[in-house]
């Protein structure tokens, strides 16, 4: 099987700089309903068996040029962003910059059940992926996209590479970036990293 992991196109909340997290179920605007034609112009010749995104609407749009009335789509909240609590939603502040360094230095010392204030754990996020993983390895397709989150792509990058949960910081995330993946005799192996050629010219795409 081969995966073409992505994340969403830009929202006006990613422009923003606000947190949307797993409860902003935000809509893609024209940038990044833009970079979802770009993306999909660029692989429109993958035959892919099946599109699977998370339960919000902005890995929805990315991925919807292409379903058709036969491709299966799999929406699952496995894949859906973390949940990043009481900042959801809001502006940025002092605030709310202190507890997501505290949090960070949290999860990088080994810490994966810190959180913040209503939010999951990176313990949380880890053990959906699992699932998700699970779920992946039983279908039978040999291409499949799947568009899911930042922080849930990156920590699912880090799983499959067989590496601890803090090193999630070592990939890169930017909207609809790629990253291609081989499942062959039980191994995962990448070929694509946060690719972004299909993007082209855009300026400012993170």
């Amino acid at each position: 099987m081969t995966i073409y992991f992505i994340r969403h196109g830009e929202t006006d909340l990613n422009r923003q700089g606000i947190v949307q997290g797993s409860g902003i179920d935000s809509e893609l605007n024209a940038k990044g309903r833009k970079q979802a034609r770009l993306f999909y112009e660029y692989y429109k010749n993958v035959q892919f068996d099946a599109v699977i995104t998370s339960d919000l609407k902005r890995t929805q749009q990315t991925a919807a040029p292409f379903l058709s009335e036969k491709m299966p789509h799999v929406k699952t909240p496995l894949i859906n962003e973390i949940g990043w609590g009481i900042h959801e939603g809001q502006p940025r502040a002092d605030w709310m910059t202190a507890q997501y360094v505290e949090l960070m230095t949290a999860w990088e010392s080994g810490n994966a059940e810190a959180r913040l204030e209503g939010g999951e754990s990176l313990q949380e996020l880890a053990n959906r992926i699992l699932k998700f993983i699970d779920m992946l390895k039983t279908m039978p397709y040999q291409n499949v996209l799947v568009c899911t989150h930042g922080r849930t792509m990156i920590c699912m990058m880090a799983i499959l590479n067989g590496l601890a949960l803090h090193d999630m910081k070592s990939y890169k995330h930017q909207n609809t970036c790629l990253y291609k993946v081989h499942y062959l005799d039980g191994e995962f192996m990448f070929e694509i990293e946060n690719d972004t050629r299909h993007l082209g010219q855009m300026i400012g795409n993170h």
